[in-house]
């Protein structure tokens, strides 16, 4: 439906009310035969078509200005009065046309018989509808912008989260083949089987890359395989000690994590025979920690920075919970949080968060067209009935019952489309049904 046709509906159907209330605040359709009824309903539409009409392109010029947050209320003000103006000088020239075309009067003779009593009902109809399409404009753009705020959260954090993981594949296949190149030189027979348990690892880091987390078990079965590479490289100069299972099967951390950290303990310490690095994964109190003797070299290669700061930046998008550095005169420890169960949903399932705000969104939509449906149809068929109430038996009103049955309805109707919190507003039922599940729209979205 194009912008055209939809203003013509709205202001027909705004031409159907007034007509509607006018009558009614007159006393009655009195009309002596349909000519008469149809050329006053035709004067009612007139005035609605240019009086609608003028507001709809006052209305399109302030949006054209580029107002500020703060000037929300500066737009109302400026909105209200401007119509008043608009109004008043549509009436004026309608009710000018009118007297001197059809009821054949002079200029001078409009302007001495003209009041402004003639002007109160139309500039309270016009103010009416004014006011509340400012209520629901602005409603709308609240309701657009915060859909809108969440996927830029959303897209930022899921966009930020990818680059992260996406560090980890060419980050882990660098460094591994300088390894390789070191051990090609140091022990030919070694690099023949290092590359052998290398393509296995790097199964895993293609495999577990693009999950956003895997079991404890399954992170320390990779380093294990992991530790069994540094090995033929180094020898007895690094002792390794690590648990065979986590004691809670169900506890997960982010992959690659426990690789980046033994990665960072040997290239930031001397490996010797005569000084042997040790290193140790154990729990503790919910964290899982890799803890090395401290003995740093004298000189460090430049690092690209992405292993201890992709882990704490991958558990910020991921937990409340921190990864905590502790450095010691003889020792350096990382922990990092054993996440158990998930309160709500991971906040890095955007996707899935914007689908269902797109399907809420679609959803509200249709409901929104349901309404204006229902409105269009009660605009046209209750001064039907009120009409066909009138042309056979007056004496009984009884156009009352299902005007007001059907009112009721709408009213209904609308409370469910434009009112998001409160009893059976929309965001209840989700409410309701998170609230039973244990889950609450208060905790926040994360593992813990």
């Amino acid at each position: 439906m194009t912008k055209s046709v939809k203003n013509i509906i709205i202001t027909f159907i705004i031409g159907c009310v007034v007509f509607i209330i006018g009558n009614l605040l007159s006393g009655g359709f009195d009309y002596d035969n349909i000519t008469e009824f149809l050329i006053d309903f035709a004067f009612y539409q007139l005035y609605s078509f240019v009086l609608g009409y003028s507001n709809m392109y006052y209305f399109d010029y302030l949006e054209q200005i580029k107002w500020k947050k703060e000037d929300r209320f500066k737009r109302i003000i400026i909105g209200i009065l401007g119509s008043t103006v608009i109004t008043l000088m549509g009436l004026f020239i309608l009710r000018a046309l009118t007297n001197i075309l059809v009821n054949g009067m002079t200029f001078s003779e409009f302007i001495q018989h003209e009041q402004i009593k003639y002007y109160q009902f139309g500039l309270w109809i016009t103010l009416t509808i004014v006011i509340v399409f400012h209520f629901i404009y602005f409603y709308n753009k609240y309701q657009q912008n915060k859909i809108k705020e969440q996927k830029v959260i959303a897209g930022t954090a899921s966009a930020k989260f990818d680059a992260l993981k996406n560090q980890l594949d060419p980050h882990f296949l660098f460094n591994s083949l300088n390894v390789l190149t070191s051990l090609i030189e140091e022990n030919p027979e070694n690099a023949q089987k290092f590359t052998t348990s290398l393509s296995k690892v790097y199964r895993y880091v293609l495999e577990q890359k693009n999950k956003e987390l895997v079991t404890v078990d399954e992170e320390l079965e990779f380093a294990k395989t992991y530790m069994s590479l540094l090995k033929m490289r180094f020898e007895d100069s690094i002792i390794f000690e690590i648990p065979e299972h986590a004691t809670n099967p169900e506890s997960k951390v982010v992959p690659l994590s426990l690789q980046l950290l033994l990665e960072n303990a040997v290239k930031h310490n001397m490996v010797t025979t005569s000084k042997p690095l040790h290193i140790k994964i154990y729990e503790d109190n919910g964290n899982l920690v890799v803890e090395n003797n401290l003995q740093p070299k004298q000189i460090v290669k430049k690092g690209s920075g992405v292993g201890l700061e992709n882990i704490k930046q991958r558990y910020n998008l991921l937990s409340n919970k921190n990864v905590y550095i502790n450095q010691q005169s003889s020792s350096f420890s990382v922990a990092i949080p054993m996440l158990t169960k998930q309160i709500s949903s991971m906040r890095t399932e955007t996707a899935s968060k914007i689908d269902d705000s797109y399907l809420r969104a679609r959803k509200h939509i249709d409901d929104l067209k349901e309404f204006y449906y229902g409105i269009i149809s009660y605009c046209v068929v209750i001064p039907f009935l009120i009409y066909i109430n009138y042309r056979t038996y007056w004496g009984f009103q009884w156009f009352w019952f299902p005007m007001i049955g059907w009112g009721i309805g709408i009213i209904i109707n609308a409370f469910k489309v434009y009112v998001s919190d409160g009893v059976f507003g929309r965001n209840w039922e989700e409410r309701k049904i998170k609230q039973y599940m244990g889950t609450d729209d208060d905790q926040d979205t994360r593992w813990k």
